[in-house]
């Protein structure tokens, strides 16, 4: 087997492996409990998960969905977050191959997976992900030719302090809140991992991806303005698709313009 090809494998599974920890995560930050004490349990009867009950995703399929100990049904959404993860993992490494990038980027959007699934649930995004993600993405930018620490610096200013605008005006003018800052704190972290080009990027896609979606969910829930969605997860999707695609669409949009 070709060593690229065992090297996909290798990112895959070790995706998958660090999506199983981030279910931990996404489960017990919110409640406030330890991600490493006690081992991982069946969330119905609380029994402990046995290793071979525990690899991601075939785990899952091969028990059914169900627990062993108790039979009661374990959500989809565990497996989903393994494969996520893992597929999120092996595009990175087919993009950047064994690299520091691939590294550094690996460590970023596994933390914006968590990220994400724990706002679609909580509406909250820990200080405990984004304030030390700043830091990690910050000291990884001295290491990153491509990323630099002044851009760095600048997209962690322009990230955070763009939002802190917004979420200011908005309040200003609504006479509410209308952004928590769990989302200014995590915009500061993606600038601080993908410099402060990434950061007009995300706004812009997060905002359309984001307005669609909610019209959509207004029209077929038939709620009003008032309705409240997570924008955490549509920053997220942002700095993914910046990561991937970021370049293509911007010189597109570019040469779009210049006709």
């Amino acid at each position: 087997m070709p060593q690229m090809t065992l090297f996909a494998i290798f990112a895959f599974a070790l995706g998958a492996a660090v999506g199983s920890f981030l279910n931990v995560c996404i489960y017990r930050l919110p409640a406030g409990e330890s991600v490493v004490s006690p081992p991982s349990r069946c969330p119905g009867c609380g029994s402990k998960i046995r290793p071979r009950d525990n690899v991601p995703v075939l785990s899952w399929l091969l028990l059914r969905g169900r627990c062993r100990a108790c039979g009661g049904r374990i959500s989809a959404r565990y497996p989903l977050v393994e494969l996520l993860n893992g597929l999120l993992t092996l595009a990175l490494f087919l993009k950047f191959g064994p690299s520091l990038t691939f590294l550094v980027l690996f460590v970023f959007c596994s933390a914006l997976v968590a990220i994400t699934f724990i706002d679609l649930d909580h509406q909250i995004i820990p200080d405990v992900i984004s304030l030390p993600g700043i830091a990690v993405g910050f000291a990884c930018s001295f290491f990153l030719p491509w990323l630099g620490w002044k851009s760095s610096l600048i997209g962690i200013v322009a990230g955070g302090g763009s939002l802190l605008l917004v979420a200011w005006l908005y309040e200003l003018f609504a006479k509410k809140e209308g952004m928590g800052g769990g989302d200014v704190k995590l915009l500061a972290m993606m600038g601080a991992f993908l410099g402060w080009r990434a950061v007009p990027f995300i706004i812009f896609a997060s905002s359309l991806i984001g307005s669609i979606i909610g019209v959509t969910l207004m029209v077929v829930q038939r709620k009003d303005a008032k309705l409240a969605i997570p924008f955490g997860p549509f920053l997220a999707l942002g700095a993914v698709l910046y990561i991937f695609f970021g370049k293509t669409i911007i010189l597109w949009y570019l040469n779009l313009g210049a006709r």
